[in-house]
């Protein structure tokens, strides 16, 4: 292949990614990539919500579909309202912050494919909303309670890197007097996770915050 042949492939393929087309290896890379974050997503629902009652903070309790482990996230009382509203099936006469929402996307023919908590730094929580309006999903960087109530008002699924039912554990435990082994760890997280139970934590009323 000569030189000039060479560009002529090089500027076609430069062309598709200007106008949303990727080459065809790196189509092939995302949707490599894609498989890969599917595979670490774990779906849940929304067991309920709760109090704390050392905080006095809502919980929003996210239940393993598939299993039997909880994520706990502490979330503001106002978006712990608005999902607990969602949760009841109540409404309010004229929309909420999270109602305009799927109001706009509604009116741009978009919607909200699903929703996704990705990671915990330093005892947060951060959530990409994925909106799809038709040429493809584009995450959105949100908070996990407006993420998980746009998401109960729009039907969308929600689901939980792998990663943070551990990493979570792993935070809110004291460190060790002694160096442990991975085994023990291991063990220890086991044990945390079968014992945590949504009964654990009190009930929510919106009316006592």
């Amino acid at each position: 292949m000569d030189d000039r042949e060479h560009g002529k492939r090089n500027a076609s393929a430069w062309r598709g990614v200007a106008l949303g087309r990727l080459p065809r290896s790196a189509s092939r890379a995302r949707r490599r990539f894609q498989e890969l974050e599917a595979m670490s997503m774990i779906p849940v629902r929304v067991g309920g919500l709760a109090i704390d009652e050392r905080t006095k903070s809502p919980v929003v309790l996210l239940q393993e579909i598939e299993g039997n482990r909880v994520l706990p996230i502490w979330i503001g009382p106002m978006e712990a309202s608005a999902i607990h509203m969602e949760l009841l099936g109540k409404k309010y006469q004229r929309p909420l912050t999270h109602d305009l929402m799927i109001n706009i996307l509604e009116g741009l023919n978009a919607k909200v494919s699903r929703v996704v908590i990705t990671d915990l730094k330093d005892s947060t929580f951060f959530a990409n909303i994925y909106v799809d309006g038709g040429t493809g999903a584009v995450a959105v960087d949100a908070r996990p309670s407006d993420s998980i109530a746009i998401a109960l008002r729009s039907r969308a699924p929600i689901f939980i890197m792998d990663k943070l039912f551990e990493k979570s554990v792993a935070e809110n435990i004291a460190p060790p007097k002694t160096e442990r082994t991975a085994e023990e760890k291991a063990e220890e997280l086991r044990k945390y996770l079968e014992g945590l139970n949504p009964e654990d934590f009190g009930k929510f009323n919106p009316e006592e915050l």
